[in-house]
């Protein structure tokens, strides 16, 4: 059983900071980590495969500038078996569509029976990218994964979508896509040993000339991204509030009225 897990190195920090031209993210100098739901849907697929060790293998795959490099060998460190970056300067500045689109292409060369996308990034938040490699290649996906369990037969997986304030149980066959949520797995620390390790083994780099066989080269990078932002600007901190103490649960119900009758919100 083959599982491909993608996975996206995003900004460590809210100081985010944005090109004035092409309103993208500049991300030189930012430090960087995994995005979070990237890396619970790669903890789940460790645990299948701590739990079949003859039988699974993980690969991880990343788009992204060469430092991701950095964020492919911590999942090495973790447990992943193979890693592969997608990196050429032709992929930069795409936006979900481009980056599916090439996601996909890197996809056609590799063996998968389940792929393993994050919900979504941090740096994005757009929930796009896993649903739209779905698409791209034809098969089944279940966004918002909570739980997941591998059938008997290891021929799909049954997992829990979660939906709103409840959840669906819905059994999937390979080849399938799912989308996993922070709340699937909580993610194991790297060991010392297995940082070495990591640091021994090659990262595969595939460039727009490995992988342009299976792409729309009208498709990728910024030109091939249909999304067009007006504007972009980080997020505004919000103004200090107000604390008051002393006051009993009626006065203070009512302090709250008052303010919410000040701001013509009530």
């Amino acid at each position: 059983m083959n599982i491909v897990v993608c996975i996206k190195q995003v900004p460590d920090t809210n100081e985010v900071r944005l090109d004035p031209v092409t309103n993208t993210l500049i991300r030189e100098g930012v430090p960087s980590i995994i995005n979070p739901d990237d890396k619970a849907g790669l903890e789940v697929a460790l645990r299948l495969k701590d739990e079949n060790p003859d039988d699974v293998k993980v690969t991880v795959l990343s788009m992204g500038p060469p430092q991701a490099d950095a964020a492919l060998r911590e999942a090495l460190a973790m447990g992943a078996d193979d890693a592969y970056l997608v990196s050429d300067r032709a992929f930069g500045g795409a936006d979900t569509w481009a980056t599916s689109c090439t996601i996909t292409g890197a996809l056609e060369h590799l063996d998968y029976d389940l792929i393993v996308c994050g919900r979504q990034a941090i740096d994005g938040d757009t929930a796009q990218v896993g649903p739209q490699i779905a698409e791209h290649i034809g098969i089944p996906q279940v966004s918002y994964v909570e739980e997941l369990k591998l059938d008997d037969d290891k021929k799909g997986i049954t997992v829990q979508r979660q939906y709103e304030d409840r959840y669906h149980t819905i059994n999937v066959k390979f080849p399938c896509l799912i989308t996993a949520i922070t709340e699937l797995a909580e993610p194991r620390y790297m060991s010392v040993g297995k940082i070495f390790d990591a640091y021994k083994k090659d990262v595969t780099v595939w460039g727009l000339e490995d992988i342009k066989d299976k792409l729309d080269l009208s498709n990728i990078g910024l030109k091939g991204s249909p999304t067009r932002v007006k504007k972009s600007f980080p997020k505004q901190g919000k103004g200090k509030g107000v604390l008051l103490t002393d006051l009993t649960a009626d006065e203070a119900a009512q302090e709250i009225v008052a303010k919410l009758q000040e701001k013509y919100i009530i």
